[in-house]
């Protein structure tokens, strides 16, 4: 029999549909419930991409009489973070303020009122690597909220505390100078991995804006070594198991410092930031293999995760058939039976041997430089690329007969706007009329279905609660997505809109007395604090995104008080952002805009470049683009 989350429109809460575990969405029915009975919540937050989601799902959450303890203890309330981010990133501060680590699944104890007494996020069905089991824990925790009741108070006195500081008056922690941004530049130099790209060892994480930072500072001062991290980098990534040889675009990360095993799940946003960077570092060396694999997602992106009206869908799961990754990987002989006397070149190329890289079973990756291949095997270069074309065309249609991981529908408004960003730019760099199509496709729907007259933007489309207003990156990563599609169309009215809803952020989330933005509008449901997260983490955080816009229009509209604010809100982060670059990469790149300025947009005619009046001057090396 179906539980109440049969009724939602996530993905990720139906598929705990059919539990036995008397499951909640979060809502008053849940909280007044905990009241009345006096019990305490056990509060269950994760994503439909999840591995290890699923995994506990697997082992706990279906079987019988894990969620009789659950049932006969708790008010249980399942979470999609995708959905609800305030309630995802309030608990996830309390996940990381009491185990040290954060991760999804999360699963934290509240008391009636909401306050987080104890938490954690994977917990065993058994007794193992030295975590209890879920079970052991479920009836600890319920017996310490009757029998410990100053215990709860006082774990949940210190949360209190943390909150009490995320919501203060903010002040300036340094200046924004070229000397701060120097040291940033140096910082992230000092973790980079010269053997293998990326930053520090596993696991490994694009951290994409961080690389996109470093391509601007690259631009202000030539920086080879810049430069180099960044190409070494994502050519690791594009050559590596986290990226998808045959269809294109990056899964989430590696578990390994090579870039070879990745958790499977693919997320929008990751592919937003790494297209981005993948145009920008085009733009920077013309390099053939950039272009192809920032096409590649583009194109992946327009055959599976476009829906017909033009917005663009969540997540790609990492699991089908009940294992991760099945749908990706090969043995050496499903190569054979695809692709006959051709596999031989294609087996060299993707590096498949009989005993495989995964579980018995091939990660496809580039195996070496395309030359050296040839090469070893005697083939020219030309031919080569023409075997392997042949070989992923029909690799790609054999695997498309294999069932699919789930897509996860939900349209959100922050990741459509940083995808957005990442189309047009490439259809201004690439010059390919799809990518246009793509980019107003993907503007319209935005414009139409989820931004009202106010500027007000909502979350998702297609939501139980379609009145639902969003967050703060919903409107400034929407907003940043309508300037980007006027500097490709050159059409007006996209400005027009971005400056509505950045009147309406400005309006709604910027908080007078604490003097900073705050990541829900003064309107939301009231939680346990207002939530300000301002570190960059898989996605940029909704303060770095609105500093992004304020300046951007400021430079566009020569907007004084739009572009004070912007410094106050990156002055307010100055010395985290130079002593932990890779937590605020984003924020890096707009602070590097406001202390540099902004590359000037030329418009360039056979061969004669037309600089617009009151352009900032640029003396760094030139981003290309074709026109």
């Amino acid at each position: 029999m179906a539980n109440r989350l049969a009724q939602e429109t996530s993905p990720y809460l139906r598929q705990h549909a059919e539990n036995p575990v008397d499951w909640y969405p979060w809502g008053p029915h849940a909280l007044e419930r905990a009241r009345r009975e006096d019990r305490p919540i056990l509060l269950s937050v994760g994503y439909a991409a999840c591995h290890w989601c699923h995994v506990m799902a697997h082992e706990s959450f279906e079987d019988p009489e894990t969620a009789r303890v659950m049932n006969d203890l708790f008010v249980n309330v399942k979470v999609d973070r995708e959905e609800r981010p305030d309630i995802d990133g309030i608990y996830m501060q309390a996940v990381q303020a009491m185990t040290g680590q954060g991760g999804w699944p999360m699963t934290v104890f509240l008391t009636p009122a909401g306050e987080p007494f104890y938490a954690g996020t994977y917990f065993p069905p058994t007794d193992a690597h030295g975590m209890p089991s879920f079970r052991r824990v479920l009836t600890s925790v319920a017996e310490s909220y009757h029998s410990q009741p100053d215990r709860v108070a006082s774990a949940s006195a210190a949360i209190r505390a943390i909150y009490a500081a995320s919501t203060a008056r903010t002040t300036a922690t340094g200046s924004l100078t070229p000397a701060g941004l120097a040291r940033a530049t140096d910082a992230l130099a000092q973790h980079f991995d010269a053997r293998y790209g990326g930053f520090d060892g596993a696991p490994k994480f694009p951290h994409a804006m961080a690389l996109d930072f470093l391509l601007r500072a690259w631009a202000r001062t030539g920086s080879d070594a810049a430069l180099g991290i960044v190409r070494t980098s994502f050519r690791a990534m594009a050559r590596g198991g986290i990226y998808d040889q045959l269809g294109g675009g990056f899964h989430r990360y590696t578990v390994d410092d090579r870039w070879l095993v990745p958790h499977f799940e693919k997320m929008l946003y990751d592919n937003a930031l790494l297209v981005r960077v993948g145009v920008h570092l085009w733009q920077t060396t013309e390099d053939p293999e950039v272009r192809r694999v920032a096409e590649e997602t583009v194109d992946w992106v327009r055959r599976e995760m476009t829906a017909p009206d033009g917005g663009f869908f969540s997540t790609l799961d990492a699991d089908s058939e009940g294992h991760e990754g099945r749908f990706y990987v090969w043995t050496e002989s499903e190569l054979d039976a695809a692709l006959g006397p051709g596999a031989a070149v294609a087996k060299a190329y993707f590096g498949v041997t009989p005993e495989g890289n995964f579980e018995g079973r091939n990660i496809l990756v580039v195996a070496d430089d395309a030359d050296a291949i040839g090469r070893r095997l005697g083939v020219a270069p030309g031919a080569l690329a023409a075997t392997i074309a042949r070989a992923k065309a029909t690799l790609l249609a054999t695997r498309a007969r294999r069932v699919r991981p789930l897509r996860d529908d939900k349209i959100l408004a922050a990741w459509n706007g940083l995808m957005l960003q990442a189309v047009a730019a490439a259809a201004r760099a690439f010059g390919r009329p799809a990518d246009r199509a793509l980019a107003l496709a993907a503007g319209t729907f935005l414009s139409d279905t989820l931004v009202d007259a106010n500027g007000r933007v909502r979350r998702m489309h297609g939501a139980s609660d379609p009145t639902r207003i969003g967050y703060l990156d919903d409107h400034a990563a929407v907003a940043l997505g309508f300037l980007e599609l006027a500097e490709l169309t050159d059409d007006v009215r996209w400005v027009d809109r971005a400056r509505t809803i950045a009147d309406a952020m400005d309006a709604w989330f910027w908080d007078a007395d604490a003097q900073a933005y705050f990541d829900t509008p003064r309107d939301a449901e009231a939680l346990i604090t207002r939530p300000r997260d301002v570190t960059d983490n898989a996605v940029p955080s909704g303060t770095s995104l609105a500093a992004d816009l304020l300046l951007r229009l400021a430079d566009r509209d020569r907007d004084e008080p739009r572009r004070a604010r912007a410094r106050w809100v990156l002055e307010t982060l100055a010395e985290p952002m130079t002593r932990y670059p890779i937590a605020f990469g984003y924020a890096l790149g707009v602070a590097d805009a406001l202390v540099h300025g902004g590359a000037a947009a030329f418009v360039c005619r056979d061969g004669a470049c037309e600089v617009p009046a009151g352009a900032p001057a640029w003396t760094g090396p030139a981003w290309r683009t074709t026109g």
